[in-house]
């Protein structure tokens, strides 16, 4: 899967960046010079990685303690290779008693982080996806004591899917197929802090966002928490539904080639945004669905109100009208992602 080459930070352009475009050129300008720097290859789709980073090279905590694997120029782009969830606990030859000895310790290995030059506490880093390619299998379990509904569903089960190159959808009953859309569940940048974050649930620095629609082709916004950024990505998924909510997505390892482009003096948001052609989106995280829904509500008012000159009752109509609130997750405790969208159509961008 290969996406047509994007603007990042195209609509970032009208989200507290005035600072950042007093010369007249938009982030997305930078953007386009960056990938020009990188290279792109022929047929203009996926610019040419600069740097490629394997599977083993990982952690899986969040802290600013952690130092970089890799230090690159704003504008840079990463060849990454992502391993599964457990960290090769299971296997495709793996069996449903697999699960009772599987150990969340080494949950989430998060290849990175990658320090970029420039990136300070004020800035928000944006983080393109080019191109996401499958591995060879995949898995989905119920483990028990975890997820939405794990106390109607105690028993542990197990299904293993294999892939072949250009696959777009799996078999998983008679008459029964699941479009295939792969993404990063976990992305992020490091929070201030020296403590060892575990990597469960999503926070302002990203983390397990478990978002389906940051997919190929999709620009994220993380606001910049310390020096350099430190960004990782992991737990590769292959499908999931909105939600997730029994725990695991079609979980299996992936390859992104991804582009990070700082963006001066455009933060800080109180969680991640993102975009694609079709829409602008920011999200909200809390310990439930009503106050996620409230956040991610609240930060769609702001952006529309720096972005759009609203007032802040036009732009909750605007929201009320045109916004698309989506749960994005709700197994990743102690917290809870929902998204709110809203059409470029819209926006007349």
């Amino acid at each position: 899967m290969t996406a047509t080459r994007r603007r990042a930070g195209s609509s970032v352009l009208v989200l507290l960046l005035v600072t950042a475009c007093a010369t007249g050129d938009g982030p997305g300008d930078a953007a386009d010079a960056g990938g020009a720097e990188a290279g792109v290859e022929a047929g203009g789709s996926t610019p040419t990685a600069q740097h490629t980073l394997t599977a083993d090279q990982t952690h899986n905590r969040w802290s600013r303690a952690i130092p970089p694997i890799l230090t690159v120029q704003s504008g840079a782009v990463i060849e990454a290779y992502l391993e599964e969830a457990p960290d090769q606990q299971l296997t495709p030859e793996s069996t449903v008693e697999d699960l009772a000895t599987l150990s969340f310790d080494p949950i989430h290995p998060l290849t990175g982080p990658v320090f970029v030059e420039g990136a300070e506490p004020g800035d928000l880093l944006a983080v393109t996806l080019h191109e996401i390619e499958l591995g060879d299998w995949g898995w989905v379990a119920n483990v028990p004591g975890f997820g939405f509904l794990s106390d109607r569903f105690p028993d542990p089960y197990l299904r293993i899917f294999e892939f072949e190159p250009g696959d777009t959808s799996v078999g998983f009953a008679p008459g029964i197929r699941i479009p295939l859309r792969p993404f990063p569940g976990v992305m992020g940048v490091a929070p201030d802090t020296d403590s060892m974050l575990v990597t469960i649930p999503p926070r302002q620095n990203g983390g397990n966002m478990d978002d389906r629609d940051l997919v190929e082709g999709t620009t994220v916004y993380f606001p910049v928490l310390v020096e350099g950024a430190l960004f990782s990505l992991g737990d590769p998924h292959i499908a999931q539904g909105d939600g997730e909510v029994g725990g695991t997505a079609i979980e299996g390892p992936l390859r992104v080639v991804y582009e990070l482009e700082v963006i001066k003096g455009a933060g800080p948001i109180p969680s991640p945004h993102y975009e694609t052609d079709e829409f602008y989106a920011v999200t909200g995280f809390a310990p439930t669905i009503d106050e996620a829904a409230r956040n991610a509500v609240e930060a769609m008012i702001d952006y529309l109100v720096n972005s759009r000159d609203l007032s802040r009752a036009d732009a909750y109509a605007l929201a009320s009208m045109a916004g698309d609130l989506k749960i994005s997750e709700v197994v990743d405790v102690p917290n809870m992602l929902v998204a709110m969208r809203i059409s470029k159509d819209v926006l007349g961008n």
